[in-house]
């Protein structure tokens, strides 16, 4: 069994990768490790990463890398579970760069939705901290939503009328708190 991972080892990790790799490209960080980072959760189990584009060297950085700093880290980011969000790159946060590696939050509304379409008790208190610190607005969450709704029969696993009802509550529940949209 892997250690949790702390913002020290994603910052290690980071360093790493940058030294590691090979060629240029682009890390996506999801999940907890975005909550680690920005500060509303104290640790994660995983490093949840997107590489897009895909750095040279990096699979072999990467498996150096689970073994050096006892972490574990999955190639999983919300397109793995929900269609792609128009305009997702533009929405993802730029972290930092290390050599010639570029860092991002992966679109916070991405998450925001995909978290909301799996509907776990941390899941919902994750997107609850990521709009209460204004990474996504009820406005984009809606957006996003309508803009995949179409393509959603792709994913077997989820149910359109689920994700739709959990976004629907989420809304209404921000919204009847009198917080104002971003």
């Amino acid at each position: 069994m892997r250690s949790s991972v702390d913002p020290q080892k994603i910052e290690q990790l980071m360093e790493a990768l940058g030294k590691e790799a090979r060629g240029p490209g682009c890390i996506y960080f999801t999940g907890g490790t975005s909550a680690l980072l920005i500060g509303w959760r104290g640790s994660t189990v995983d490093v949840d990463i997107r590489l897009d584009p895909e750095p040279s060297g990096i699979f072999q950085a990467i498996a150096k890398l689970k073994q050096e700093l006892n972490i574990n880290i999955e190639l999983a980011s919300p397109q793995d579970f929900l269609p792609s969000l128009p305009g997702w790159r533009d929405r993802s946060v730029f972290i930092g760069k290390r050599g010639q590696i570029s860092f991002y939050h992966y679109d916070f509304t991405a998450q925001a939705l995909a978290k909301l379409s799996r509907g776990f008790d941390r899941d919902i208190k994750d997107v609850e901290a990521m709009y209460d610190r204004k990474l996504f607005s009820l406005s984009e969450l809606n957006d996003c939503f309508e803009a995949i709704a179409p393509e959603i029969i792709r994913f077997p696993s989820l149910n359109a009328d689920v994700l739709k009802s959990r976004v629907e509550n989420f809304i209404d529940r921000f919204e009847d708190r009198g917080l104002e949209d971003r």
